[in-house]
């Protein structure tokens, strides 16, 4: 069975777009952080709403506030997009040969293709949710370089260290892309194109949205657990929240059902826009890439130098 996507003429696609989205959503996902690692509402501490978070980080933290752990998905998203388009590129092409239906074997390979990325993320994730975490003014804060070095240092490289949280990370990416990739082309092929341009834009719009939202509502059980183990633990020296479904478990048990979609809000309002044209132009960017390399490497030497 063939399950390859038609992703048209692959277009180019440079780095500054995508760090420009980064710089905009991150604001978003400080106060996604902050609202899945507060606990119950009995905490004095907590926010009581999304506006009341935006307004409490601006006059205690100021407006660098909302940029904090900035720097590791910056870091982070080259490698993340390249591994996670060339994954599912070669997941896919090796399940095309089982006899699995062309839409499951899109949904497996964006499995595999979350799963392989999160070993890449995760790392940076930890810097990042625990720079997010700290509540200190921006001048007091220590640079993601240094916050790496400290938890390097006390923790080491293993799962209590620099890649706690590895079970949630993989869980989180490997749910989102499991459903973003196998809802965002069965359905792309279900409604058929048009041929105006602007209704065009509109209809792969609303597939990207509403594959990035359904896939954001779907895995945030995953990353309220990450961020819990990853973040601060309640209690100074005492680790409370230590893998994935144990922290779900322990979550639900004291604090409910809800609880464990805490930051939904901001987690749709910057993933649910964002995955939509701009990472399948990448996709079909990096596709094009490989096909390139391959072709470059078959052929002879004489043909390839003969400038």
């Amino acid at each position: 069975n063939s399950a390859s996507p038609s992703l048209g003429e692959p277009e180019r696609v440079r780095s500054p777009p995508r760090l420009v989205e980064i710089c905009l959503m991150h604001p978003l996902d400080v106060v996604k952080t902050r609202f899945q690692i507060q606990g119950g509402s009995s905490d004095p501490t907590s926010y009581k709403s999304l506006r009341d978070c935006f307004r409490t980080i601006f006059r205690k933290e100021g407006i660098f506030g909302f940029y904090k752990g900035i720097l590791p998905p910056i870091l982070a998203e080259t490698p993340k997009r390249a591994v996670k388009f060339f994954t599912f590129e070669q997941y896919k092409k090796a399940l095309s040969l089982t006899p699995l239906s062309p839409g499951m074997a899109l949904s497996v390979a964006g499995l595999g293709s979350g799963l392989t990325e999160a070993f890449i993320v995760n790392p940076f994730e930890v810097v990042k949710v625990s720079l997010q975490a700290n509540r200190d003014s921006f001048k007091e804060q220590p640079s993601a370089f240094a916050q790496a070095r400290r938890i390097i240092n006390s923790d080491g490289f293993g799962l209590r260290g620099l890649n706690k949280g590895l079970t949630s990370t993989l869980g989180r990416h490997g749910v989102f892309n499991m459903i973003y990739f196998g809802f965002y082309f069965n359905v792309k092929d279900a409604i058929p194109a048009n041929p105006d341009p602007t209704l065009e834009f509109l209809r792969k719009f609303a597939i990207g949205l509403t594959s990035g939202t359904i896939s954001s509502c779907v895995n945030i059980p995953f990353d309220v657990a990450k961020s819990r183990i990853q973040g601060p633990q309640p209690e100074p020296g005492a680790i409370k929240y230590r893998t994935c479904f144990q922290t779900m478990a322990l979550v639900y048990r004291e604090e409910g059902f809800l609880a464990l979609y805490k930051g939904l809000v901001p987690k749709v309002m910057r993933l649910g826009p964002g995955k939509n044209k701009k990472s399948l132009k990448l996709y079909a960017q990096c596709f094009s890439f490989i096909m390139y390399i391959k072709m470059l490497v078959r052929k002879p030497k004489s043909v390839m130098f003969n400038i």
